[in-house]
């Protein structure tokens, strides 16, 4: 009897629509709340551009609107490693503009030193790179998932999506 082949596919793939779903939840509370009322306040999705722009009136302001979007993306299984920070800056009218990028793809840096992580697990399994994946395959179930458990420890930017486990 042949042994079968076990495999996973880790990416950093973001579920779009959760991430809309998720900003206009935080509009809507943002709208409701007493500390928000009277102010200029706007929270900006570009899917195509894939950027995050959060306005309001001051620094303590956005602190507060980010920490309710994130709140709300928790709530949604969407990691906070998605939004990485591009750029503070003024904007008309005496507001404060955050603009954030859109994380959903693992860059080449750490593709390499995720497949530098498995192999320094010692375990029968290998990583290949495809692309905007890893392929990671072995004939041991257990030696995937002490890989994925290992992964999930890592400081890394793009948040691991482990897909495909079969």
């Amino acid at each position: 009897m042949a042994t079968k082949e076990h495999q996973f596919d880790i990416s950093a793939k973001l579920d779009m629509q959760e991430m809309k779903n998720a900003v206009i939840q935080a509009q809507k509370e943002i709208d409701t709340r007493y500390d928000f009322k009277g102010i200029s306040k706007e929270i900006d999705l570009n899917v195509g551009a894939k950027t995050l722009t959060l306005v309001t009136s001051s620094d303590n302001k956005i602190d507060a609107m980010r920490d309710i979007l994130i709140s709300k993306m928790n709530k949604r299984g969407i990691s906070i490693n998605s939004l990485e920070e591009l750029k503070k800056e003024d904007s008309s009218g005496g507001n404060r503009k955050y603009s954030y990028k859109i994380v959903d793809t693992i860059e080449k840096d750490e593709a390499k030193i995720i497949q530098t992580e498995i192999k320094s697990l010692k375990l029968k399994v290998s990583a290949v790179n495809q692309g905007d994946e890893i392929r990671v395959t072995g004939k041991n179930i257990d030696d995937l998932q002490t890989v994925m458990k290992h992964l999930k420890t890592l400081e890394l930017k793009a948040p691991l999506v482990f897909d495909n486990f079969r």
